[in-house]
């Protein structure tokens, strides 16, 4: 087993899965710049790797991520410079990756919390998990090529009411909704997303390839679309509907 931790991040390779883990329980897993570059890595050198078949992203229990921490995307965005270049990083890896990717999601999951598992071929989601997308409610638009993915998997009206109005959904209504393949106990969630893992795994890797190339298609198009959401989001940022949402938000936490 291969094991490496940058802080609040644990990449673990056990035979051909590799897990991927998010350990900031503090802050319920809220993503900071090195936790960003620290996912994007362990994706992109395990397309590198023979040995790894799948790719498991995990939290912790209660926690699968708040989304961006709130203090570092506050400064990035009064800096004028828009989305973390790390997040990007993180984001095109999700869309390029070349092994498949399961998710096991426990308690919140807020904005790229719920958007990177748009990505995920398997998602397994703990009855308590719950799924957010508060992006336009603070003067911004949605992200992860989530304008574009969103809409193909759950159709336009259900994505509408959780990009748009900020609706959340439970882990059934996920489900539901095709967001999530299995709905377990919050306990089972990381067993069941290993055992799901482990039979991807055990599959044909080539043929795994193929047939997920066929299905995903060219990734290019939702990298295209995350680079169109990056460069509203940027503008967005600038806004006074923005700057107007964020001090009432920061007003509300004080």
């Amino acid at each position: 087993m291969r094991n490496s931790m940058t802080e609040h991040v644990a990449v673990s390779d056990d035979g051909p899965v590799r897990t991927v883990r998010m350990n900031r329980p503090d802050k319920k897993n809220a993503l900071t710049s090195a936790m960003y570059a620290a996912l994007a890595g362990a994706i992109e050198t395990a397309d590198a790797s023979v040995k790894v078949r799948c790719i498991l992203i995990q939290g912790v229990p209660g926690a699968f991520s708040a989304g961006n921490d709130l203090q570092e995307f506050m400064h990035v965005a009064t800096s004028g410079e828009g989305l973390d270049p790390s997040a990007v990083r993180f984001l095109h890896a999700l869309a390029r990756s070349q092994r498949p990717l399961v998710a096991a999601v426990q308690g919140v999951a807020v904005g790229v919390g719920t958007t990177m598992l748009l990505h995920c071929d398997y998602v397994v989601a703990g009855t308590d998990a719950r799924f957010s997308t508060p992006f336009v409610g603070l003067g911004l638009v949605p992200e992860a090529a989530s304008s574009l993915l969103a809409p193909r998997l759950m159709g336009q009206r259900r994505a509408f009411s959780l990009l748009v109005m900020g609706q959340p959904l439970d882990a059934v209504a996920a489900r539901d909704c095709g967001l999530v393949n299995r709905v377990v106990a919050p306990a089972e969630v990381d067993a069941e997303a290993m055992q799901a893992a482990r039979q991807i795994a055990a599959l044909p890797a080539e043929a795994v390839a193929a047939a997920r190339r066929l299905m995903r298609g060219a990734p290019d198009e939702v990298v295209a679309r995350i680079d169109e959401e990056v460069a509203l989001f940027k503008e967005r940022l600038g806004s006074a509907e923005a700057r107007a949402a964020f001090d009432a938000f920061l007003s509300r936490k004080r």
